[in-house]
């Protein structure tokens, strides 16, 4: 009984319990919705109404001459807001709606878009995202026209959200040096290093969250975006592509790890092409990182260095190009470090050990002559600009690195060992920009390679290379330093860059790589230079790095690439052509050698070459050619019905024409014009005949030849 009397008072407790909660449930229920409802209201509408920012259109990167190298262009999403159209105009368009939709996306079928648009509709939804898929512009213009959708915006419910992509029109031409950016605004090359130009200034607009996506309100509040400013390189499209395609067949070629080229306008400093490729598999090449300008790329120069220490030497002393060293047998022990050539070359001038490349006679020359004093040649490197940067455009230009014999690790050796290109570093582009100061006149230029920012056509703003050092060394120094390079490419190193159109001065170098504690046998190739040496107008370095090949010297693997793209540049650079010589007065060309056929063909040419021409009788067919002083007379060669016609001095094309049209069958024997044939001119005509012509090539009989049917002469031509 007590146990009854128990359960029953516990299950009346639970049951109160429960109505208790369920009544303070209903409680706060009420209160939510009356009590604090406006308040709650509010902050739900905060919640599902948020501003979101409207990305602005990036600005183009355009060529030297204006061409699109990187542009932004417009893709669409597709969203609906079902709850728009009229019921009338729904229900009429809705079938082929879905129809066109299954078709241009091919995902899903007709019904599956009706019923998920009809869904949405009973459901009130007002925005429902159609396909994930983005669309063109061309596309977008398409389906404005689509039952319903045709309606517009406002009357069809259709959305098109705006999404920008960045497009390259040249492909993966100059790809690195173009770069890109993030979404956390990090990057690399031009759109990073000019991305507050590029970028413009974003707007922002209402938006409401729904099931699906978020759907912009548009009620007038909205902030509209600046686009991005343009910005116009200095490259030039044509030699770019040259200079690609040139590096990756030598590094394919050679099975190199990496290379570089860089082309650049002496006066100017304007980068006419950068190319920058490493290897990512056998055979392939892709662009990778900036070897060019950055630190990837900084490496110890080896023998194209030599150029700064002969400067030195030749503005601390009175040495002469003629002046003489001995080298030896080619290995010399010089500060207690043994410095070797690849051959022995004796006693040689100042201008063979750089036409040469002589470890030897380099280091030889620098630590006798600043031994006494390292700091002097230090000193000499500073003046020159070579111990920093050059203030370049782009972001992530390498710090050249230069020792001191303040440092600790300054050794007795170091001063000869870095005369010859080791024990410090910088990038192809400092190197490069050294050289083209000599080749200024000594005026050492900031390079450049992007020279304005528009907007449309307005140039907002225009970037000249600064002056970084207005003469680097003395005219009767730079004298000699032109000298030494024009040798290195006509008579030593270099001479796979020799030109018959063109002078090239330059330098070839091969640097042991420094890997693990110890200098290997892995190389980098390079050469630098310039052209036309008699008047500068172009500079150029190109670097291999690591060839795995036979190849291992500068002047066969680096040089090709320069002699490459250095032709296509003098091809289309006409200002940069030596003048053809004038003719004398009074001294007439010598007239072509002309004899019979087309009286219309030869007329022709004789009009092309500004020939005077007078025929005897303008109707006739055939002539024969009188050649005068300054003029040739058209005789005719009349071609009598029944009369075997005359072809001697005639082609043989010319002769096959004219007597097969007139029913014989012709044989021949030779080469070059018609000499005799065997059935005289003026002969009675027998159809069938068979008449064989005797060739002769330019006034001499040719070898004996077999008697070969004109039809077979015909397809030998």
């Amino acid at each position: 009984m007590n146990i009854k009397r128990s359960i029953v008072t516990r299950v009346r407790l639970a049951f109160l319990a429960i109505c208790l909660f369920a009544f303070a449930i209903i409680y706060k229920v009420g209160v939510i919705q009356f009590k604090d409802g406006d308040r709650w209201r509010e902050i739900a509408n905060e919640k599902r109404f948020h501003y979101q920012p409207i990305y602005a259109t990036r600005g183009n990167i355009y060529s030297d001459d204006d061409r699109i190298m990187a542009t932004s262009l417009p893709f669409y999403r597709v969203a609906f807001d079902p709850s728009i159209p009229k019921e009338d105009v729904f229900n009429k368009g809705i079938d082929s709606l879905g129809m066109m939709l299954s078709r241009f996306y091919g995902d899903h079928s007709e019904a599956y878009y009706v019923r998920k648009i009809k869904n949405a509709r009973r459901e009130k939804r007002k925005y429902v995202r159609l396909n994930g898929r983005m669309i063109n512009y061309q596309d977008k213009k398409m389906m404005a026209q689509w039952p319903i959708f045709r309606a517009g915006k406002n009357k069809g419910g259709v959305i098109f959200e705006k999404i920008d992509r960045r497009f390259l029109p040249f492909g993966s031409l100059a790809r690195r040096t173009i770069g890109f950016i993030n979404e956390d605004k990090k990057g690399a090359g031009l759109e990073f290093s000019f991305n507050r130009h590029l970028a413009g200034k974003d707007g922002e607009a209402l938006y409401e969250r729904m099931a699906g996506g978020n759907k912009p309100i548009n009620d007038g509040t909205e902030v509209k975006p600046m686009p991005g400013f343009d910005i116009q390189t200095t490259i030039d499209i044509n030699l770019q592509d040259v200079a690609e395609s040139a590096l990756r067949r030598v590094l394919t070629e050679n099975d190199a790890h990496h290379g570089c080229v860089i082309l650049m306008e002496v006066s100017t400093g304007e980068i006419k092409a950068i190319a920058n490729l490493g290897k990512h598999g056998p055979g392939l090449y892709l662009e990778d990182y900036n070897y060019a300008v950055g630190n990837q790329g900084r490496t110890e120069p080896g023998s194209t260095f030599k150029l700064a220490s002969m400067m030195a030497l030749l503005e601390e002393t009175d040495l002469k190009l003629t002046d003489t060293i001995d080298t030896g047998n080619g290995s010399k022990r010089i500060a207690g470090a043994v410095k070797t050539d690849t051959h022995g070359y004796g006693k040689i001038t100042l201008q063979q050990v750089f036409e040469k490349s002589s470890n030897v006679g380099v280091s030889d020359l620098i630590q006798t002559h600043f031994g006494e004093n390292p700091q002097k040649y230090v000193d000499y490197l500073h003046k020159f600009g070579l111990h920093q940067p050059l203030g370049f455009q782009m972001n992530g230009e390498a710090i050249p690195v230069i020792k001191s014999p303040k440092d600790r690790s300054w050794s007795r050796p170091s001063l000869s060992t870095m005369a010859i290109g080791y024990e410090l570093k910088i990038s192809p582009l400092q190197t490069l920009a050294f050289y083209n100061a000599v080749a200024n006149n000594g005026v050492k230029v900031q390079p450049i390679i992007v020279k304005s920012i528009k907007r449309a056509d307005q140039e907002l703003e225009k970037f000249e290379a600064k002056v970084l050092n207005p003469k680097i060394c003395s005219d009767e120094t730079l004298a000699e330093l032109r000298a030494m390079m024009e040798g290195v490419v006509e008579n030593g190193t270099g001479k796979n860059v020799r030109s018959k159109d063109y002078k090239v001065a330059g330098k070839t170098g091969t640097a042991r790589k420094f890997m693990n504690g110890q200098y290997t046998r892995k190389y980098s190739t390079s050469f630098v230079g310039y052209f036309p040496a008699d008047r500068p107008k172009y500079s150029c370095i190109v670097i291999i790095d690591n060839p795995q090949k036979y190849a291992q010297y500068g002047g066969d693997v680096a040089a090709p690439v320069f002699r490459e793209l250095a032709d296509k540049a003098y091809a289309q650079d006409l200002a940069i052509h030596t003048p053809m010589a004038r003719r004398k007065p009074g001294v007439m060309p010598k007239l072509p050698s002309l004899h019979a056929g087309s009286q219309e063909e030869i007329t022709l040419l004789c009009n092309k070459l500004g020939i005077s021409a007078h025929p005897l009788n303008p109707e006739e067919d055939w002539i024969r050619v009188d050649t005068q002083k300054h003029s040739v007379a058209l005789k005719p060669v009349p071609v009598k019905m029944g009369q075997v016609p005359d072809v001697t001095d005639m082609t043989l094309r010319d002769a096959i024409y004219l007597l097969e049209n007139n029913g014989l069958k012709v044989r021949v024997a030779g080469l070059g014009r018609v000499e005799s044939q065997s059935i005289p001119p003026g002969a009675p005509l027998q159809k069938g005949a068979v008449i064989t012509i005797t060739l002769k090539r330019n006034g001499k009989p040719t070898r004996p030849a077999e008697v070969l049917p004109a039809n077979a002469i015909a397809r030998a031509y």
